[in-house]
């Protein structure tokens, strides 16, 4: 264990409206939208902590947070002989401060008054919307150790990524000598570093920020309420100016990250957990992935040709074929339906046997997917009614477009939240 984590605490950013995961954040802030089936976004940030004995951690909240909130508080529970605990800190009107959170810096500033009490000497700073494994106690050792005002947790991308992300450049002892936010391809070239055979040889040659921080306490407290009371986000103000005026270690990181900014790369990064190796591992106990305990049953699955796929528990399957895709607790999946490429979420209860029957009399479809249906190329959100002879097939030929039931995006199909689909649409 770390020498130093016992001396932190975490705070992770619940993020903005979201509007580039639109539909999944129509009802749910970004950090609650399920992943891999049956754990949610905030559950990666929050396990990395725990993993790596950093358990004082505060959740910042804003938008559609009531799920979040639920979430957490019905998921993280501390002994009563541990000092630990998952806080939620909700947006708040104040008398010194009437308005809601307007970007990561003021989120901080804003809960500053509720953690200064505790007794810590650094500040974890997290985004709720990315995938990783990390242990944050060596981040936080080898920022005590350069004596450090604030380190950047850093990852080599390549040149198709660079401009979507601050890229820094650091010296030989990996202090950040300079910072530019979301370069344009023009100037890239200037931008290159050193990061490694390895990571060269993958042609990932620039060095972007991760959005993940560690700060002295005062350092902190002093860049938000003295030297920038004004400033709203971390990225373009905060971080640019203390590169400037205080010593600022780059933390390489060369694992598995990926940040969930938009469909594509939401819908990517669970197919990509039913490779034979996924990049990203749920299956290693020293880096467990915690989440909420349900008393589900297991799985049933009958006739179903499986390949490449994560089933969760609770699920009722009696698909023809299911390939390289992800499903998630308590579906139901109807005779001679084929799902590839596809994330269904399953649902947050099961209908009664008399819902069924009812629903069965009217030809009104049931909770979860029908019979003879085709899902591929799709995102099915939560508690949704698909019919028979259903189907949605996504790829380049569809336009963007947002329908009441579904929306469109990056090629993929997006089924809202609790849509009915009637038996025999197809899109």
């Amino acid at each position: 264990m770390s020498n130093y984590a016992k001396k932190a605490v975490s705070i992770i950013l619940g993020g903005g409206a979201g509007s580039r995961l639109y539909p999944l954040t129509a009802s749910r802030s970004k950090p609650a939208v399920s992943i891999a089936g049956k754990y949610r976004l905030v559950d990666i940030p929050i396990s990395n902590c725990i993993n790596s004995n950093l358990n004082r951690i505060f959740v910042l909240t804003q938008f559609n947070s009531a799920s979040l909130n639920q979430h957490i508080k019905n998921t993280y529970h501390f002994s009563a002989f541990s000092s630990g605990f998952v806080d939620i800190l909700a947006a708040e009107q104040t008398p010194d401060n009437p308005g809601w959170f307007q970007g990561t810096a003021d989120a901080v500033r804003q809960s500053l008054r509720h953690i200064q009490n505790f007794d810590f000497e650094y500040v974890l700073i997290l985004s709720g919307d990315q995938l990783y494994q990390m242990d944050f106690s060596k981040m936080i050792d080898a920022h005590r150790e350069s004596g450090a005002a604030l380190t950047i947790a850093t990852i080599p991308v390549g040149e198709r990524d660079a401009p979507e992300f601050g890229i820094l450049k650091s010296n030989s002892e990996h202090v950040i000598t300079s910072f530019i936010e979301k370069p344009s391809k023009e100037v890239l070239p200037e931008w290159i570093s050193d990061t490694g055979m390895a990571m060269q040889s993958q042609g990932r040659n620039y060095l972007a920020s991760m959005g993940i921080y560690v700060f002295n306490k005062e350092i902190l407290f002093q860049l938000l309420n003295e030297v920038h009371p004004k400033a709203t986000d971390f990225g373009k103000e905060i971080i640019p100016d203390s590169i400037s005026n205080y010593k600022v270690l780059s933390y390489q990181y060369d694992g598995y990250w990926t940040d969930i900014g938009n469909i594509y790369s939401f819908f990517e990064a669970n197919l990509a957990l039913t490779d034979e190796i996924p990049p990203f591992n749920l299956f290693d106990s020293a880096q467990t992935v915690y989440t909420r305990p349900r008393m589900l049953p297991p799985a049933k699955i009958s006739g179903t040709i499986i390949n490449k796929a994560i089933i969760a528990e609770g699920s009722i399957i009696h698909a023809k074929e299911i390939t390289q895709s992800v499903i998630g607790i308590r579906s139901r999946i109807g005779k001679d339906t084929v799902v590839k490429n596809s994330y269904i979420m399953g649902c947050d209860y099961y209908e009664t046997i008399e819902q069924i029957n009812k629903k069965n009399a009217s030809g009104e479809p049931i909770l979860g997917i029908g019979e003879r249906c085709t899902i591929e190329d799709a995102i099915v959100d939560k508690n949704c009614s698909i019919g028979n002879d259903v189907h949605i097939k996504g790829g380049a030929h569809l336009e963007k477009v947002d329908h009441p039931l579904y929306t469109i995006k990056d090629n993929i199909i997006v089924i809202k939240k609790g849509a009915i689909i009637p038996n025999g649409f197809k899109i």
